[in-house]
């Protein structure tokens, strides 16, 4: 098995911009686990230590100075963006010890997205009670798009986001999983209230569709979905997730195609949703956080983005929303994750590191 290591290092943090009452906080970056292979998704616990996905199918759980690899984690296809991707703990972990797991799943017409429920023993070396809830149909071939995060509502159900495999108009397709965001009860099964129960040739767990490749995903204070989604050539995008609705793709799109081609109608079309931020280039946008306020107060409600592609954390807010931060050094090499502990520290991934940082208050 790799090494990995425990570190404590800790270093200034720098920010492109503070403005106003932001330039009275103070923040500094601590390095918790290096040594990483690719991982993909954090989730601090309630009383300390972090689990953390790695692509290639590991979990780890970091706790102390200890790290040991946790067993009974589903078998997932590894092929090209896919793997063991997001980690989630219930909103009732403490009591119940139960987390959720996104993955590439191998099935007969390739791969597709899948979601399992499991319980972490309390000696932390094992997944107990695996169970899948979820499976994307019918599954694609190829590596790419399968999204994916899943967040937990404050009324238990699940969101669980999808890409769409890289088949573009699958995405309008709604027969298909490809390109939606899928809503499920805890138990798998669909919530009655979902928009589109009931109505042939629809797939009753979507709950929004017209995506293209959903990275991000987190609740706002007020418990609304906001997602970050990768486009093609620029038109990278944040939404704000409405039920029942279609998100355009490849409809619309403020990117074009990596020939420089033009995608679809345009920029808009009635009955498709505008997104409340996109950039153009892209910043390949991974991992969403709506920050509570916990740790830095004057960041409440902010969103935070992190950046594959040009190594930074993109602080947004407003009206219209707008980066008004970047977050940047050599820590943000290609941030993968972007979640806040229960204390109100926000945690990052590093791929390009291979480090699982947080930043906490001075």
């Amino acid at each position: 098995m790799k090494n990995f290591s425990i570190v404590i290092a800790v270093t200034l943090l720098s920010v492109s911009s503070f403005s106003g009452a932001a330039a009275q906080q103070s923040a500094q970056i601590e390095g918790v686990v290096q040594g990483l292979d690719t991982p993909w998704a954090i989730a601090p616990l309630p009383r300390g230590g972090v689990l953390i996905t790695e692509k290639d199918g590991r979990l780890l759980l970091a706790d102390g100075q200890n790290l040991r690899e946790v067993a009974g984690t589903p078998n997932s296809d590894l092929n090209g963006q896919g793997g063991l991707l997001d980690i989630t703990l219930a909103r009732d972990f403490d009591r119940t010890r139960t987390l959720f797991l996104t993955y590439a799943k191998k099935q007969p017409r390739g791969a597709g997205t899948a979601m399992a429920r499991a319980r972490l023993s309390d000696d932390g070396t094992r997944l107990e009670d695996l169970q899948e809830l979820f499976a994307m149909k019918p599954g694609s071939s190829g590596g790419r798009h399968f999204g994916s995060r899943v967040v937990e509502a404050p009324d238990g159900t699940l969101f669980v986001t999808i890409g769409d495999r890289g088949d573009r108009p699958s995405a309008q397709d709604r027969s298909v999983h490809n390109g939606s965001i899928v809503r499920i009860n805890r138990d798998g099964t669909v919530p009655r209230d979902n928009p589109f129960v009931g109505q042939s040739d629809i797939l009753p767990e979507i709950w929004s569709y017209g995506h293209r490749n959903p990275q991000g995903a987190g609740l706002d204070l007020d418990g609304t979905l906001w997602t970050s989604e990768h486009g093609a050539r620029g038109g990278d995008e944040v939404n704000k997730i409405i039920k029942g609705a279609n998100y355009g793709w490849p409809v619309i799109s403020y990117g074009r195609h990596y020939s420089g081609g033009k995608i679809g109608e345009g920029t808009a079309k009635e009955g498709m949703q505008q997104p409340m931020h996109y950039w153009d280039p892209s910043i390949a946008p991974s991992g969403l956080l709506v920050y509570s306020g916990k740790m830095f107060p004057d960041w409440r409600g902010h969103i935070f983005v992190g950046a594959l592609k040009f190594d930074y954390i993109a602080r947004l807010a407003g009206l219209p929303l707008k980066e008004v931060d970047q977050i940047k050094g050599p820590q943000t090499a290609r941030v993968r994750d972007i979640v806040e502990g229960p204390d109100g520290a926000i945690w990052f991934i590093s791929v390009g590191n291979g480090t699982v940082y947080r930043i906490i208050a001075r």
